[in-house]
Parts: C-alpha cells; sequence; structure tokens
C-alpha cells in the first residue's frame, strides 16, 4: 500500500497545486514581518512556587500557550527522543510504510500525511507519526517503531520524565480555577488521562511561502507538551494577526487545549496557531496530547457553573466531540 507523502515530492522545484494556500492563508502574506511572539516563558524551577503558579495561570489566561524551562527533564533525553524520531522518517519509504494507519481504522495512530477533512481540497506540508505512550492499558506497540532499535528505550524514558513535568501543570491549572490541586486531572479521567505522541515532519518546502505544514488550528486536547527541533516554524494568532513565535532552546511548548478550555469554562483559553515551513531544513516536533478516553463526558466543571456563571460550553463525550472537530462538524 503505497502511501503519497509530502516526502515523496520534495524534490520537485514546484509544489503541487493542492498545497498552495488560498490568499487570506499563506503565510507569506498573513505573517507579520520582522516582528516575533515572544510568548512567556516560565521557569518551572525557580524557589518562588507561588510565583510560577501565577504566571502558568495568567499565561493560560491571555495566550493560551507558554514556554516552560528548567523543567527537569534532562537534555540527553530529549536529544535522544529527537535522534530516533529524526531517523525514522529517514528510513525508506516501505518501511516506514509498515507503521501506516490502516484504511479501515476509525483511530489516528499509525503513519501518514492526511489526518482531517482538508477544506478546498488543500493539503498540508506535513508527513506524521501518531501513537499512545501512557497509561500501558492504551499502548499498541504494533505502530512503536523497531528501527531505528533504541526507539522504544528513547520514547519510554522520555515519557517517565514527562508525567512529572505534565503533573505540575495540571495542578497549577486545578489551582488557578479555585479547585482542589487534583480536580482537573480527576475531571479529565485521571489515572486513565492518554498521553497521545505525535511525531510531525516537515520536510524542506521550495515555495514556502505558498504552504503550511499544519493549518490553523487549535488542540482539540486538554494540554499539549511539545518539544521542537532547532528549526522554527510555529505560528500563533495575536489580535487576528500570525507572528513567528520565538522559540527557546530545550524549552518545551504548552498549548492550552479545547477541553481544557471548556473545562475552565473559558478561563484558559485554547490557542490558535500554525506552522510554517523551511526552504532549505527540516522541521521536527514531537508534541503529545493529553487527553480524555473517548467515553469520557467533558464539560464546564461544576464548581465554575452557577447562576451568575452559566456553562459556555455543551458536555459531551471526548470520541464525539473529536468527530465533529476533525470532521468539520460544528460542535
Amino acid at each position: 500500500m503505497a502511501i503519497e507523502t509530502v516526502q515523496s515530492i520534495v524534490l520537485k522545484e514546484k509544489i503541487p497545486e493542492e498545497f498552495i494556500r488560498s490568499q487570506h492563508e499563506q503565510p507569506g502574506i498573513t505573517t507579520v514581518q520582522g516582528t516575533v511572539l515572544e510568548v512567556p516563558v516560565i521557569d518551572l524551577n525557580d524557589h518562588d512556587q507561588e510565583k510560577v503558579l501565577n504566571l502558568i495561570v495568567d499565561a493560560s489566561q491571555k495566550w493560551g500557550m507558554f514556554q516552560i524551562v528548567n523543567h527537569g527533564i534532562p537534555f540527553q533525553v530529549l536529544s535522544k527522543l529527537k535522534e530516533v524520531g529524526k531517523e525514522f522518517f529517514e528510513l525508506p519509504q516501505e518501511e516506514k510504510e509498515v507503521y501506516a494507519k490502516p484504511p479501515e481504522s476509525k483511530g489516528i495512530e499509525g503513519y501518514g500525511t492526511k489526518l482531517q477533512k482538508e477544506l478546498q481540497g488543500k493539503k498540508t506540508w506535513n508527513d506524521h507519526l501518531f501513537h499512545k505512550i501512557s497509561p500501558p492499558s492504551v499502548i499498541n506497540y504494533r505502530f512503536w517503531p523497531k528501527n531505528p532499535p533504541s526507539y522504544r528505550e528513547a520514547t519510554e524514558e522520555y515519557t517517565k520524565w514527562l508525567h512529572g513535568v505534565a503533573e505540575k501543570l495540571l495542578k497549577s491549572l486545578s489551582l488557578g480555577l479555585g479547585l482542589e490541586e487534583d480536580e482537573v486531572k480527576k475531571a479529565l479521567g485521571g489515572e486513565n488521562l492518554i498521553y497521545l505522541l505525535k511525531i510531525n515532519h516537515y520536510p524542506p518546502c521550495p515555495q514556502p511561502e505558498l504552504a503550511l505544514g499544519l493549518a490553523d488550528h487549535t488542540d482539540m486536547c486538554a494540554i499539549t507538551i511539545l518539544l521542537p527541533n532547532e528549526v522554527q516554524g510555529l505560528q500563533a494568532s495575536r489580535d487576528g494577526h500570525w507572528y513567528d513565535v520565538k522559540y527557546v532552546t530545550n524549552a518545551l511548548v504548552v498549548h492550552i487545549g479545547d477541553q481544557m478550555e471548556i473545562l475552565s469554562n473559558g478561563k484558559y483559553r485554547a490557542v490558535l496557531h500554525r506552522v510554517a515551513v523551511n526552504k532549505e531544513k527540516t522541521r521536527l516536533s514531537w508534541p503529545v496530547f493529553l487527553e480524555p478516553a473517548v467515553d469520557l463526558e467533558v464539560g464546564p466543571h461544576p464548581k465554575l457553573v452557577d447562576q451568575e456563571n452559566p456553562a459556555k460550553y455543551k458536555t459531551k463525550k471526548y470520541g464525539d466531540y473529536a468527530y465533529c472537530k476533525l470532521n468539520k462538524i460544528p460542535q
């Protein structure tokens, strides 16, 4: 089963018509030039932990995204994760296709290029690999590459460290809503909260001003914790304009997703973002999406809703929410 991937067309001088975005989306036209967006950078290891909490809450309310440094994950753990992901995408096409998402699958795990319904038939300049990394009960190793041989070890080591970062973020977001520190995590499924890893691979693009690696979107999960390589590309919308996000080396980028916006009844806001591509360099990123199980109902937390603060969002099963989002059906 041959998959037409972005990697297979990078050597052409011009990009195919289906990758050329409409003018209101083209980054060459719509990106504010000469200004980078300096989203909040938060030192998780600051001795003043109350200050850290306040910064996380403030950034989640005003930006929907922030970067965290001194997060405790060793540099070598990050480096190894990047190394094995890069090696996977450098494999021959037939080796990668062993991990392709099955055509009949309703899930999104596996290697591929198309994720969601594409408006006007437009494609994004991106190949990817999805698989769940936690909890153990949801892991399907059929989608974990066996080559490079150290892929599994590197990914499991990163997962172990990432749990600590995620716990701290979820506790802070819970306290920031005036809830007990474990209430947000409980509302998202507690120990059944799913960690879904995606590796995004954006090959060099002959006409980067016309294409997008990912079109504008908010993440449908609760929060995203993203590790990029050194190639810039993340853009965020601010006041109706698109800006490049200035990336801090070895930081993790945190996005507030739809489920956190819903759960907080709008106090936190999901960030609208997209990805630009590069003419010479390959960009890779490793987002981990923290999402509820498909049959878990998520809505505004009951403690945040009263007569003066009515629910602003519907309560619905996460699986139904995701289906509507991916198929561009109004929620």
